[in-house]
């Protein structure tokens, strides 16, 4: 008997979920949700914003002191350079432009994160002493995208959705001049580090080492449990598959062999008539 048609159809369900399940996996994590926070700011600032006026530059790691910082958006305009700080978050959100840090909250439960203002002052900082530029000239701006709701009073620059155009667009008066935009152009892309995933996973190292010592614990490599997490149902379903595959045709190849060992059936057959010459005589 031939199985294989019986495991065909499981085996072509578990390679399917391999990567349903890992795209589900991916998509809660937080890399991934800001990776989509920053892509939604990416392309309503090319939609909404003049970009002979504004110029956008996405993604910028900088080099400092003691490390490098990653700034999301870099805005260089005539009304000055935004730095634009994302957070992809849900719930309610609670805090004030003095708290080190803020609290978000999912029903029952209460996170706590920090100031995103403090966190984009490096960023500012890092970019103003890189352009040479004065507090007038560079503006901070933090963006929160996805079912996130304020329920505190919160700084204008602190915006919700499309409400950082509004507050960009809100800068009405020159503090630069047309040169001075070109010249923060090109130092913004002579002083970035090349994007690339070393460069992310170097600047991720470093977030994590400062962090251990704020805390005075030991940092943790970045591949830790959330990627053994993701690997380790995959191999699960990838040699369960395999093992289902084997089988199918360990049975398929036994059949056949079965099938080889029958033996020949004979087929009696009849005796043929004998016609003999009959003698005439002389």
């Amino acid at each position: 008997m031939n199985v294989n048609p019986i495991f065909q159809p499981l085996v072509a369900v578990l390679w399917c979920l391999i990567p349903f399940f890992i795209i589900a996996r991916i998509v809660k994590t937080s890399w991934f949700k800001g990776k989509l926070g920053e892509f939604l700011v990416n392309l309503s600032a090319r939609c909404l914003l003049n970009r002979f006026r504004y110029h956008l530059i996405k993604n910028v790691t900088l080099p400092t002191k003691n490390g490098t910082t990653q700034i999301d958006h870099i805005l260089v305009s005539e009304f000055g350079v935004f730095v634009v700080e994302t957070k992809n978050m849900k719930g309610w959100i609670f805090g004030s432009a003095k708290q080190p840090f803020w609290t978000q909250k999912i029903f029952k439960s209460n996170y706590t994160f920090q100031n995103p203002l403090h966190q984009n002052y490096k960023h500012l900082k890092t970019v103003q002493a890189l352009l040479g530029l004065s507090n007038q000239q560079v503006h901070s701006v933090v963006v929160f995208v996805g079912s996130s709701r304020f329920k505190t009073p919160l700084p204008d620059n602190v915006t919700q959705g499309l409400g950082y155009v509004r507050y960009i667009k809100s800068k009405k008066d020159f503090v630069l001049s047309p040169r001075q935009v070109a010249k923060a152009r090109a130092k913004v892309a002579s002083g970035r580090l090349k994007a690339s995933w070393a460069t992310d996973r170097a600047h991720a190292r470093h977030v994590k080492r400062l962090v251990a010592e704020r805390h005075n614990t030991v940092a943790k490599s970045p591949s830790g449990w959330s990627l053994k997490l993701l690997i380790f149902p995959v191999l699960l379903l990838g040699i369960g598959a395999v093992a289902v595959n084997a089988v199918s045709n360990f049975f398929t190849e036994a059949a056949a062999i079965g099938t080889q060992h029958t033996p020949d059936q004979r087929v009696e057959r009849s005796p043929q008539p004998v016609f003999r010459q009959l003698e005439t005589k002389a």
